[in-house]
């Protein structure tokens, strides 16, 4: 972990509320800075020259939906290739934008209200995860799959730890919980935006499986219930259901949970 990290705020048009944030924070262990830059657009924010040198750790981007279609532009012209960490500070957003804007280039993102030992710690996370590349003596080369592997990420990746809680509590969590996990998990896994896709299928695969356990749990094994708490269609559960070789079997006669 960085004793210090310094962070640029891209704000086009929120000039305000970046130069209220910037200065140091938690002592000095986060910099927030205001790139000294007449009054620009979201693609000339990202080309700052400060940004291409390293001059920031990271980027946090101020994304509402007045600007996210500035955004979404600027970050596809990049090629998916940012000049430094980004996050967004996603205000009124919906899970499915801040998706598009990771499947172009994002690493994060957070929400108001604005929490520097969030933005801390949710920097610390992106850029540990980026460290073992930047030491290899080699740049590794995207996109090729590796024998036995999809679209550059491994096959049959061993559940962790915080998928298993999370798949526990699967039926309990919102819709927008569920979105941003799944984009966050494919995200980790992924090596290139061709393999996100391939990450993503494994994520979904996942949540699917988990899913239809919980619910045939949750009503003792009777399908139609099941189904009908899910909102699909008992034949379109019962084509899952055998998608993922699931027997309902062993579900029947347990208690059932509320």
């Amino acid at each position: 972990m960085r004793e210090r990290l310094d962070c640029a705020i891209l704000a086009p048009g929120r000039e305000d509320w970046a130069d209220a944030l910037s200065g140091p924070h938690l002592g000095g262990r986060l910099m927030l800075h205001t790139p000294r830059q007449p009054r620009v657009g979201a693609a000339e924010a990202l080309a700052d020259p400060a940004m291409a040198l390293g001059r920031y750790d990271a980027g946090l981007l101020y994304v509402d939906k007045t600007t996210i279609r500035d955004w979404r532009t600027a970050l596809a012209a990049l090629g998916g290739r940012p000049p430094a960490v980004l996050l967004a500070y996603a205000v009124g957003l919906r899970a499915q934008a801040v998706r598009d804007l990771m499947v172009l280039g994002l690493t994060d993102f957070m929400r108001p209200p604005f929490c520097p030992e969030e933005l801390r710690a949710r920097l610390d996370h992106a850029l540990s995860r980026l460290a073992p590349a930047r030491m290899s003596e080699s740049s590794p080369v995207y996109g090729a799959a590796a024998p036995g592997a999809v679209s550059g990420i491994a096959p049959d990746i061993p559940v962790t730890a915080s998928e298993a809680a999370f798949c526990e509590t699967i039926l309990d969590r919102s819709g927008n919980e569920l979105e941003a996990y799944a984009v966050s998990v494919a995200m980790q896994r992924a090596t290139s935006r061709e393999s996100f896709r391939a990450a993503k299928s494994q994520v979904v695969a996942r949540f699917e499986r988990a899913y239809i356990r919980a619910a045939l749990g949750r009503h003792a094994g009777n399908i139609t219930l099941a189904a009908r708490m899910a909102q699909k269609h008992r034949r379109a559960f019962w084509a899952l259901m055998r998608k993922h070789e699931i027997d309902p079997a062993p579900y029947r006669g347990a208690p059932t949970s509320k």
